[in-house]
């Protein structure tokens, strides 16, 4: 017997699962010595037993466990609590998990807030009562994994490139070292840096940059954060391009976004990012909408709710 897989999506869009897939071929290689037990997105599966009879949600024990999706409700933090008891190692699969990812953007305000907005509209009957029947309750915060259960191998990324999610298998099988990247995106990027200049702003990304030639290689362009583009490359973990190396944004020829979170699973990428600004002489009250810094990583009680008196100004 291989060694057993689990996986469970949570919070999520699914997008890290469509990363298992696309590893393509290498799937069957991984699944010549690892038996994959519950995965979700592939093979249907019940909480509460086949036939539904059972009263405690149960999952099969496994070696490894990969999750993805953060904790926003009561049955995701059942599920991953689960996941813990049964997994002997727990993968938190992409920056949902790892960061909170796109959901935690959310954690910017209250429930009561967020379902007004995403359930009222002008044609909403005003006493109508928000859906509350069977459905999980929301919890006050969007969380990371392990801000509810310990976490033993991060790999974020929205989601995470398939070359990194099958090395990651491939090393846990074979129990051989896994090596994670640790350096930023702009330690990887190609692109020219000519290093401080006149540049003092900076601004969305709603103009092309320079490119030069339409097939001007990537080691010729001017690095995007120094053309006055807003790019995360800086406080920003690489691996995004796999094998490849080359960041997915900047081989698109558009600004780093921060989708793999921080370089330190710890970091804070707001302030990091504005350190980095500030230390190149940068206008910090340039940057447009300051909050989406934590476009990924708004976690761990990064985002909160502002206070009410600054809501009424």
């Amino acid at each position: 017997m291989g060694v057993r897989v689990a996986s469970e999506w949570l919070n999520s869009c699914s997008g890290c699962e469509i990363s298992i897939i696309d590893m393509g071929e290498r799937l069957l290689e991984v699944l010549k010595v690892a038996d994959i037990v519950h995965i979700p997105a592939l093979v249907d599966g019940k909480y509460y037993g086949q036939l539904g009879d059972q009263k405690h949600l149960s999952l099969p024990e496994a070696d490894v466990g990969l999750i993805s999706g953060g904790i926003r409700n009561e049955e995701h933090l059942e599920v991953a609590l689960e996941m813990r008891k049964k997994c002997k190692l727990i993968i938190a699969l992409g920056t949902c998990a790892t960061h909170g990812g796109i959901p935690a953007l959310a954690n910017s305000w209250s429930v009561g807030e967020m379902m007004q907005r995403v359930f009222t509209t002008e044609t909403t009957d005003p006493g109508a009562a928000l859906p509350a029947e069977e459905i999980p309750p929301l919890f006050e915060s969007c969380y990371a994994l392990d801000e509810k259960i310990k976490v033993d191998i991060y790999l974020p990324g929205c989601p995470p490139h398939p070359d990194q999610v099958f090395n990651a298998l491939v090393a846990l099988v074979q129990g051989t070292p896994l090596n994670l990247p640790t350096k930023s995106v702009c330690d990887t990027c190609p692109t020219v840096r000519k290093g401080k200049g006149e540049l003092n702003q900076v601004r969305r990304f709603l103009k092309a940059p320079h490119y030069g030639a339409p097939d001007e290689p990537l080691d010729r362009m001017r690095c995007l954060l120094e053309q006055g583009l807003l790019c995360m490359g800086p406080v920003t973990r690489a691996g995004c391009g796999g094998d490849a190396v080359t960041p997915r944004c900047i081989s698109a020829r558009v600004p780093c976004r921060g989708c793999s979170g921080p370089v330190r699973q710890e970091g804070n990428q707001l302030l990091d990012m504005l350190n980095a600004l500030a230390s190149n002489g940068i206008d910090l009250k340039s940057i447009p909408n300051r909050p989406l810094l934590l476009r990924f990583s708004g976690a761990h009680s990064l985002l909160k709710p502002a206070p009410q008196e600054r809501r009424s100004r």
